[in-house]
């Protein structure tokens, strides 16, 4: 099972996140980014080849699109927090 991150883990596991655009959510243990394509089907794209890495880890986001915007959430519900798992996510879909 998943645990939740620890202070220390924190650190330096979300620092370069956080380098890389992504917030923490006020009033939630969670994180949130923005991320902009030049459009729709890159967006929708992105989005899809994000949904097979989490559904391949089995932690899936909270997330929106409109048009060329998508808008994400992580958090674990699990351990009701932010995870190892969040933070693995957040990498990966800032590489895709």
């Amino acid at each position: 099972m998943t645990e939740h991150l620890s202070d220390t883990a924190r650190k330096t596991v979300l620092q370069p996140l956080f380098d890389s655009g992504w917030e923490m959510v006020d009033g939630r243990d969670a994180i949130h980014k923005t991320f902009e394509f030049d459009n729709f089907v890159d967006a929708f794209s992105w989005m899809t080849r994000a949904a097979i890495w989490a559904e391949k880890w089995n932690h899936h986001p909270e997330w929106s699109n409109v048009y060329k915007t998508v808008e994400v959430t992580l958090t674990t519900h699990d351990v009701d927090g932010l995870s190892t798992l969040d933070a693995k996510l957040a990498r990966k879909m800032d590489t895709l």
